[in-house]
């Protein structure tokens, strides 16, 4: 059961949440304390086994006919193993909420509110956000941002223009990655008469629509300011992936699984020079412990 919680979990997303929180919390507070700890690892595990074990449930009739699903994009765990991956959601997460409850302001709890509502209302009834075109971007792009806002809150930062421009920068890089990662999904989705933006949209108009919010986060980290201005030219490689599929047939959307497996691993490395350019920034401004 345990080896099912953990493929149900997506391993190779965790550090997609856990990172965000990190960074934005260590910026802001130059300290390695508790509610560092137990806020990254929560974003780390349990944050991802609700996110996706949920996912994974209640998209499970879909999924049989989604020949991704069953590897590393999708557990399809089989319906005797539903009830477990729920419980386990909820038990995995409660000490961690309780906890950061405890630390936090107020002002943190509501972030955190939101953000769990987000991750349950993407995927569970009677909210389905998952079926509602362009909140379905919307709403999986806050899975992703709400963990740095939370972090943000959580250490009490003072907003400043140039943190909106960076959340409002990666809120739009995931509303285009997971328009663009909708793409592949058109025809199995459509025959399970599942909507989405890709669906209602159709491919080559979603990808379009994905590469000009990349080239909008890009614009948007620019106007930062040296040395994050710099982290504006990592939408390039999202941009390569796409632009081969912005003419795709709605027929052959299936092609841009191609691209989409090639996104899993650039985000590895637009991650880590993130990070480069994060540990300049703190240099400069003594934002390291």
């Amino acid at each position: 059961m345990t080896g099912d919680l953990v493929r149900a979990s997506r391993p190779l997303s965790w550090i997609n949440t856990a990172y965000p929180f990190a960074a934005a919390y260590l910026l802001t507070t130059g300290r390695v304390d508790g509610a560092l700890l137990i806020g990254s690892l929560f974003f780390l595990v349990p944050y991802n086994l609700a996110l996706y074990g949920i996912n994974d449930v209640f998209d499970y009739a879909s999924d049989l006919t989604n020949p991704r699903k069953g590897g590393v994009e999708g557990a399809l765990l089989p319906p005797a193993r539903h009830r477990a991956v729920l419980v386990a959601s909820v038990v995995t997460c409660l000490p961690f909420v309780l906890a950061l409850v405890l630390l936090g302001p107020p002002l943190s709890w509501a972030v955190l509110a939101i953000s769990l509502f987000a991750l349950v209302a993407y995927s569970a009834p009677p909210f389905r956000f998952k079926e509602v075109p362009v909140l379905d971007s919307l709403t999986s792009s806050v899975h992703f941002v709400s963990p740095a806002v939370y972090g943000l809150a959580l250490a009490r930062a003072d907003p400043v223009p140039a943190t909106f421009a960076v959340l409002g920068a990666f809120l739009l890089w995931g509303m285009a990655s997971h328009a663009f990662g909708a793409v592949q999904d058109v025809v199995p989705d459509r025959e399970a008469r599942i909507s989405s933006i890709a669906t209602a949209l159709g491919a080559a108009t979603t990808v379009r629509l994905a590469l000009a919010a990349w080239c909008a986060a890009g614009v948007l980290v620019a106007m930062t300011g040296p040395p994050g201005a710099f982290a504006g030219l990592l939408v390039l490689p999202y941009l390569a992936l796409a632009l081969p599929y912005a003419r795709l047939r709605d027929a052959d959307s299936a092609r841009a699984n191609g691209g989409w497996r090639h996104f899993l691993w650039v985000n590895y490395a637009v991650g880590a020079a993130v990070t480069m350019i994060l540990i300049l920034y703190a240099l400069r401004n003594g934002a390291l412990p």
